[in-house]
This record gives structure tokens, sequence and C-alpha cells, in this order.
């Protein structure tokens, strides 16, 4: 049999930051359909590349926000249930950072 998976939640979150979140990442979502369009339509590679590098920098900050959230609750509840529950918090974070460094 497959592993089962399950869904782990965010502690904390405020509603205010999910909207922002969920606002900006609608916005990307609206940039990426544009550029589609724009490959679609042959426009000049500059310009494509100018809305990609645009998405990348707002994926950016959507993530900046999230990684803000999750050291201010989500780790630091893991360190109040306990050494063992910090570790692993911190070791996934860690794991995290590097396979984004690449």
């Amino acid at each position: 049999m497959g592993k089962k998976s399950t869904v782990r939640l965010a502690t904390d979150v405020c509603d205010q930051d999910r909207d922002r979140n969920l606002a900006r990442l609608k916005r990307i979502e609206g940039q990426v359909r544009g550029i589609a369009q724009m490959v679609e339509h042959d426009r000049y590679c500059v310009d494509i590349l100018t809305q990609i590098a645009a998405v990348q920098s707002a994926l950016r900050s959507v993530g900046k926000e999230l990684l803000r959230h999750h050291l201010k609750h989500c780790v630091a509840d893991a360190a109040k249930l306990g050494k063992a529950e910090f570790e692993e918090a911190s070791d996934e974070l860690i794991e995290l950072l590097y396979k984004n460094a690449r």
C-alpha cells in the first residue's frame, strides 16, 4: 500500500496576511497568463523576460512573507513543544533554505 500523506497546517494564520498573500498570488497568476499570451503573439523577447523577472520578484515577495510567518509562528510553536519538535522544525527549515539556495 502507498504511504498515507497528512496535510499539515500553519499555526496562527492572520486572515489579513492570508488575504494579502492570496491577492498577490492571483495577480501573479494573471501576470503568468499575460506572459503566455506574449509568447503566443511572438512579442519581443526582452519584454517577455522583463515580465518573467517581475513574476519571479513577486513570488519571492510572497515567499518572504510565508517564511517570516513560519519562523514567527510555526518554528516558535515547535520550540514551545520541546527540544525534539524544535530540532525537527529547524532541520526542516535548513533543508528548505539549502534546497532553494541552488
